[in-house]
């Protein structure tokens, strides 16, 4: 799939399912994330806390029917992704931030490189709906914040 860039040139306008993305890819786009994730000085503690050591595995199945469903329309993933960060009190953009980082990292070593800036592209639509439901449902105001986006890959 060929996506059309929007007027900045960076997130396509139309996301479809991204040529070369596989389940394999998922696997090791998920498994490769989380691994970094983990590791961590940033992000690491709030998933050390909210997900126990034995409830990995798990995690990690979910989370490749997650973007299987989201990448290749597969509709597998059966939940309500939002729920589990409404209540993690402690997020805020600079988690997000380095979640859409490390996940930016992981795609662009597991893609090509049009297909990992779509599938960067999912991510950084998810990270920025996840922020303005948490605001809202805080009660914050909404109308200071500004998108974030991932960093672009490195040269």
């Amino acid at each position: 799939m060929t996506a059309r860039p929007d007027p900045r040139g960076r997130v396509p306008l139309t996301l479809g399912v991204p040529d070369g993305v596989d389940e394999e890819g998922i696997q090791r786009l998920v498994h490769g994330f989380y691994d970094a994730v983990r590791q961590d000085d940033v992000i690491g503690p709030v998933f050390g806390r909210a997900i126990a050591d034995e409830a990995w595995p798990v995690h990690l199945a979910k989370m490749c029917d997650f973007w299987s469903s989201v990448l290749l329309k597969t509709r597998r993933y059966e939940g309500r992704p939002l729920a589990p960060h409404l209540r993690l009190p402690d997020l805020s953009d600079a988690h997000f931030a380095r979640w859409l980082g490390l996940f930016a990292e992981t795609a662009r070593r597991t893609f090509d490189a049009e297909a990992a800036e779509i599938v960067i592209a999912y991510a950084e639509r998810i990270a920025n709906s996840f922020r303005l439901s948490r605001a809202m449902h805080a009660g914050e105001d909404t109308m200071h914040l500004r998108p974030i986006a991932a960093p672009p890959a490195s040269r």
